[in-house]
C-alpha cells in the first residue's frame, strides 16, 4: 500500500488504458478494502483481457462462468456482469467523446482539483463532481458507479489531489497536474 501511495495514487492519468484499469478495479472494490483489490490487480488484469474494454464488452455467459470460477479475482456475479456492461457503455462514450479519459475529466473541467487537507479525518468520501458524474453514468446505464466509488476513482487517477498537505506527494501532484484536457 505504501508503494502504491508513493508512486501511483493521486497522480493525474490521461491515458484510457490506465484509467480503464482504475475504473474496473474501483467498481470491484465497492464494499471491500482497496488492499484486497490491489493484491488481486494482476489477476484481474489477466482475467479481464488487460482491461481492454472492446474485448470485455464481448464477454458472454461462458466468460461469466469462467470468471466466477477464478479464485484470483472477486467472484461476485453482479460485479462481473456490471464490468461487461460498463465496458459496453465505455465504448459508446469513446465514440461520443473521443476517449473515456476526456469524458471523466470533463467533470473537473479538465484539471485536478487541489484540496488542502491537514488531517485524514478532513478528507471527504464524495464531492459534487462525483455526484454529478454518478448521475450521468447511471443515466447512461453504468452499474456500480455510486458517488463514493467514483470519488475513489477521482482520487486514484488524480482528478482530485487528496494527499494531505504534509505529504510529499501533495506538492508533486500539484506540480504534475498543470495539464488540462
Amino acid at each position: 500500500m505504501i508503494e502504491y501511495h508513493d508512486t501511483e495514487w493521486g497522480r493525474p492519468l490521461f491515458e484510457d488504458k490506465k484509467i480503464l484499469q482504475a475504473f474496473f478495479l474501483d467498481t470491484f472494490q465497492a464494499g471491500l478494502s482497496w488492499a484486497i483489490i490491489l493484491s488481486k490487480r494482476n489477476n484481474f488484469k489477466k482475467a479481464f483481457a488487460n482491461f481492454n474494454a472492446a474485448k470485455i464488452a464481448t464477454y458472454g455467459r461462458g466468460e461469466v462462468r469462467r470468471l466466477m470460477g477464478n479464485s484470483g479475482i472477486i467472484r461476485n456475479k453482479r460485479k462481473i456482469e456490471a464490468a461487461i456492461l460498463n465496458a459496453q457503455k465505455i465504448l459508446t462514450i469513446k465514440k461520443e467523446c473521443g476517449s473515456f479519459a476526456k469524458y471523466l475529466w470533463q467533470f473537473t473541467h479538465g484539471k485536478t482539483i487541489h484540496h488542502a487537507f491537514r488531517r485524514l479525518g478532513d478528507v471527504s468520501t464524495t464531492s459534487k463532481e462525483a455526484k454529478t458524474m454518478s448521475k450521468d453514468m447511471r443515466a447512461r446505464g453504468f452499474k456500480f458507479v455510486g458517488p463514493t466509488t467514483l470519488y475513489a476513482l477521482m482520487q486514484g487517477i488524480g482528478m482530485v489531489n487528496d494527499h494531505l498537505v504534509s505529504c510529499f506527494a501533495y506538492q508533486e501532484v500539484k506540480k504534475a497536474s498543470s495539464r488540462r484536457f
